[in-house]
């Protein structure tokens, strides 16, 4: 049974450096009390990042990691340096039980192949998927998977990842019975793939499962509110998120310009002040941060390699309330269900 009170954390992961996952990781402990971290990676380099955070010192363990995985290194590279990296030994922490999730801002190929291989999928679930919350108009974010992980996928995989996803969708929103949708390009029955029509057949076909199946959305339609969980192959989904973020800067940097083109635009600006930072931070993929590896027997998040402090402390905040919560136990108890009411 894993240390439900730690999390681990590959300090050495990511674009931004030591300095700011030490910073993410400082805010973190002020939000969550009672948490404690495992921090992974260089020894003398942490050590002496944390005396920048003298509180965080009585809150956190060094792990001792002697490598680092690259950017741009490959999967298979990396799996074979594995009990080495600061991403690999924060993996093999939750694995032994030491911590009850693992975060990294490192490279996604090695992390996704590294958890795959130490923590193996759950019973019941073929793939694993990678799993975020993504900003909306509605009341509530909306769960989005597979971003990733699987770039092609048959019908029982979609299947399983709508399960996963309304069991994440229930403990990071307090949903009772999430919307659950599939992306498509139409929301008409006879749209898209075979293995897309055959997933959508299989979900109304289970009624007794706790989430509300809504049929197909199509990709204009991720950002309105209207649904709780978006089901997708990788492929896709990475395709969706790019693109979500891409028009997120689009439009920050079009207001930007368009303030600063003229005195009457600046003195506009300077009066919409509050209305522009509320989209500002609402569109700001730091506090929406943490996307999740859905499947697997142990919880690992994968931050934004560019993430700021505020970023890595949102990833860290998602880890412990998915501990918390028991995610894992959710995902598998609601798969034994499916499978029991479908046989």
């Amino acid at each position: 049974m894993a240390d439900s009170s730690w999390i681990a954390v590959d300090a050495m992961g990511g674009d931004e450096g030591l300095a700011v996952m030490l910073a993410g990781v400082a805010r973190a402990r002020h939000r969550f009390e009672g948490m404690k971290f495992l921090l992974v990676g260089d020894e003398t380099a942490i050590r002496e990042g944390l005396k920048k955070h003298p509180n965080l010192s009585q809150h956190a363990e060094i792990v001792h990691a002697p490598d680092v995985i690259a950017g741009d290194e490959k999967a298979g590279q990396a799996l074979r340096r594995a009990k080495t990296t600061s991403m690999g030994i924060a993996i093999d922490c939750v694995k032994q039980g030491r911590a009850g999730a693992a975060v990294s801002s490192g490279n996604t190929g090695a992390l996704m192949a590294m958890a795959k291989l130490a923590l193996r999928t759950m019973p019941g679930i073929d793939r694993p998927a990678l799993a975020a919350l993504l900003p909306t108009l509605g009341t509530n974010d909306v769960v989005v998977l597979d971003l990733g992980a699987n770039t092609e996928v048959e019908a029982k995989n979609l299947v399983q990842f709508a399960v996963m996803g309304a069991a994440y969708a229930r403990v990071a929103m307090d949903l009772e019975n999430p919307r659950v949708a599939l992306l498509n390009i139409g929301s008409e029955d006879q749209k898209g793939t075979e293995e897309i029509r055959d997933a959508a057949a299989a979900l109304r076909a289970a009624p007794h499962l706790p989430m509300e199946f809504t049929g197909f959305i199509e990709g204009d339609r991720l950002s309105r509110g209207d649904h709780d969980v978006i089901v997708c192959d990788g492929f896709s989904g990475n395709i969706a998120l790019k693109t979500a973020e891409g028009t997120a800067r689009f439009v920050a940097d079009l207001l930007k310009r368009a303030f600063t083109s003229s005195v009457r635009s600046k003195i506009g600006f300077l009066i919409s002040r509050p209305a522009t930072q509320l989209l500002r931070d609402h569109l700001d993929p730091n506090n929406h941060n943490g996307a999740v590896f859905l499947g697997l027997n142990g919880l690992v998040l994968k931050s934004h390699g560019g993430a700021n402090e505020v970023g890595v402390a949102t990833a860290i905040g998602v880890a412990a309330k998915m501990v918390k919560a028991d995610l894992a136990r959710r995902i598998a108890d609601d798969l034994t269900r499916f499978e029991r009411e479908t046989a």
